[in-house]
């Protein structure tokens, strides 16, 4: 199983932190090289940190709103871009932040310390390393642990478990899914089973509330277009109610990304990229029975150049 180092077994994003990831990535890797030179690991968490070098988010405004204010980050390649929240529902030009990521296969943001702005960073690396970095922290990116390639999805929807920090899903390939509470440092519990079958999803997503009841919830996509939504329990023993159906029609969509609340209404939202190149929000309504407003169109075309978003 993916292991987390030293546990029990049982402004938005901060150059400091982007610094911080890249360093711990750097100590990770085993290719041979010259021994002043960084080292794999060490590259993957400076390269890590280097990615929370955006700007701050504007915290005030962030304030106003529920749910955490975040940038969406994209990656094309080696090249990691930022896109930063334009107050109308959609983004601004975005911004190369580094070219350091073809080390990368995935990440997530978090909002660790609950000010309302996610500028953490975890990020997984090609060889399963998996590194943090604390945006509003020097000198703070960690190597967490490896073995994380046995999942095919990991995500942080937010809090499951009921404590303050945000806590992290794993899906092996056998379909099991598997929760890791976190202690808001960046380091994580060892895991626990939620369940089996959650391999028929080729899509799940989840960043926040989508219900509300003030628990962070997720949705899944299955292989016929169909999205559910699973209600979160607060309870990390079984922290997902039993499905609800939301709609059908979401094949016409190759990424879905929990993106927090993006239109600045105090809803968790989520953005969908369609197998055109084009992204739409849906807004979310804090209505279990429909947790989305009709899609809207934020960006015209080009989104398919990313192999992911978080």
């Amino acid at each position: 199983m993916a292991n987390s180092s030293g546990l029990n077994t049982t402004g938005i994003l901060s150059r400091v932190t982007v610094a911080a990831i890249t360093a711990a990535l750097v100590a990770t890797t085993t290719s041979a090289v010259a021994a002043e030179a960084p080292k794999p690991a060490e590259k993957a968490v400076s390269a890590a940190a280097q990615a929370l070098a955006a700007p701050k988010a504007n915290k005030a405004a962030a304030s106003a709103a529920e749910a955490d204010f975040r940038y969406l980050g994209a990656v094309s390649g080696p090249h990691m871009y930022w896109y930063a929240p334009n107050s109308a529902g959609g983004y601004e030009a975005r911004e190369l932040q580094t070219s350091d990521w073809d080390i990368f296969k995935n990440a997530q943001q978090a909002d660790n310390d609950g000010d309302g702005v996610a500028e953490d960073l975890w990020a997984w690396t090609n060889d399963g390393t998996l590194v943090y970095a604390d945006g509003d922290v020097e000198d703070s990116g960690i190597t967490v642990g490896k073995g994380w390639n046995i999942y095919n999805k990991v995500l942080v929807p937010g809090d499951l478990g009921g404590a303050p920090a945000p806590d992290m899903l794993g899906r092996d390939a056998s379909g099991k899914l598997y929760l890791y509470l976190g202690y808001g440092d960046g380091k994580l519990t060892g895991r626990t089973l939620v369940g089996g079958g959650w391999g028929q999803y080729t899509q799940i997503a989840g960043v926040g509330d989508l219900s509300g009841d003030g628990k962070a919830d997720i949705v899944a996509r299955d292989g016929s277009g169909a999205l559910y939504l699973y209600k979160g329990t607060g309870n990390y023993k079984a922290p997902f109610a039993a499905r609800t159906k939301i709609g059908g029609g979401w094949n016409a969509f190759n990424s879905l990304v929990g993106v927090s609340d993006l239109d600045f209404d105090g809803r968790a939202d989520l953005i969908a990229r369609d197998t055109g190149g084009k992204l739409y929000r849906y807004s979310g309504t804090g209505n279990a029975a429909a947790p989305f407003k009709p899609k809207a169109l934020i960006g015209t075309g080009g989104w398919n150049t990313y192999r992911f978003m978080f």
